[in-house]
């Protein structure tokens, strides 16, 4: 079955074309800063990807193909909103403030990759104050709890933020899903749940998960809103995402937004994905792909040219040296602070465990341990 010949809610087709009307915000410029945000970030993921086949990064989960899901969720949110991602969301984390080199961090096995203070990125709207986004869930779902119970505190505060929560097709089968739905219609808060459809849960694909026509219409008996959206569609998935935050700021409660996309990658690159999809169906995805979309409509805008892909190129690749080589030159942390961000409060065990590697850690080094 082909997914984009679904009714959803799209603005440009796969080709660039307009099949309605843009919204008002959505002018030239705007549209350009949406593009080279995604070109950038899969420039990233590119780079990410080349690092752990080099074994300078832990196993890593490309973003390929869901760069506008990612771009329009940080552009929408604002900052005093609370971002809770799960692990496919650099872009989105990204156009929030976090640096790349966070990003890198994480993946590498470092604790400070998941430390958001200050914010800190050329892409971020605001960086006056520090990021209240949660990190990385890579646990499937559990972070949809995490969100409920965010924006609930939002909804106490009573200031008009709101919270998103990012899943995969995946963890719309599992439980923490489907309560988090559930208690986000019974307390009425003001939370968005955007699901990346990228039609496999690793090696299950979407047709084996759910026997409904749209993974959006679990909204119904939560009580809130479902949309399907072409997640290939940055202008669509902006407008979409907007206007949930939206009604969610004015206390009007919770939606849910299905992104239709395809993983244009392995699920990670500890996965192949040629033993369970065919080449034939990756290749017809690629036709889908949102950078590529984006920029023939740009250029039948006369608004982009293929020189200025060049030199933008040429920047997002330098741009991402630097980051790659911040990351490389940082100083690793001791190997005992492996148990400082378990508890807030060690408990007795836990100080004789990190006791014990710190005078193994002395005798290796030829010190005096007492």
């Amino acid at each position: 079955m082909n997914v984009q010949a679904l009714p959803m809610h799209r603005f440009i087709d796969h080709s660039g074309n307009c099949v309605t009307q843009l919204p008002e915000w959505a002018d030239l410029p705007t549209l350009i800063n949406f593009y080279k945000d995604m070109v950038l970030t899969r420039t990233y993921d590119n780079k990410a990807v080349a690092l752990q086949r080099t074994g300078k990064l832990g196993t890593y989960p490309s973003h390929l193909g869901s760069e506008a899901i990612g771009i329009a969720i940080g552009k929408g949110l604002k900052a005093d909103d609370v971002f809770v991602p799960y692990y496919r969301d650099m872009p989105a984390m990204w156009v929030r403030g976090i640096p790349m080199e966070k990003n890198l961090q994480y993946w590498g096995g470092d604790e400070r990759g998941s430390d958001f203070h200050p914010v800190d990125s050329e892409s971020a709207s605001d960086t006056s104050q520090p990021c209240r986004d949660l990190p990385f869930c890579v646990p499937i779902a559990t972070q949809c709890t995490h969100a409920v119970g965010v924006a609930a505190a939002l909804k106490i505060e009573g200031d008009h933020h709101a919270a998103l929560v990012t899943c995969g097709d995946g963890a719309t089968s599992k439980g923490d899903f489907l309560e988090s739905i559930n208690c986000a219609g019974a307390w009425n808060v003001p939370l968005v749940f955007v699901v990346n459809n990228n039609q496999w849960a690793i090696s299950v694909p979407r047709q084996l998960q759910c026997a409904a026509e749209f993974l959006s219409e679990k909204a119904k008996g939560a009580g809130i809103p479902g949309i399907t959206v072409d997640g290939n569609d940055v202008v669509a998935m902006y407008d979409a995402i907007t206007n949930a935050l939206s009604r969610a700021r004015k206390g009007k409660g919770a939606t849910l937004i299905e992104a239709i996309s395809y993983r244009l990658s392995d699920h990670t690159t500890a996965d192949d994905a040629s033993r369970y999809r065919s080449e034939d169906e990756l290749q017809q995805a690629w036709q889908y792909e949102p950078i590529l979309r984006l920029k023939n409509y740009l250029i039948s805008q006369n608004a982009w040219n293929d020189n200025d892909d060049q030199e933008w190129l040429s920047h997002c690749k330098a741009q991402v040296e630097k980051a790659v080589e911040n990351y490389l030159t940082t100083t690793s942390q001791a190997p005992e602070t492996a148990f400082d961000y378990l508890y807030e409060t060690p408990n007795s065990e836990m100080q004789k465990q990190r006791d014990y590697i710190i005078h193994k850690a002395m005798r290796m080094q030829g010190g005096n341990h007492g």
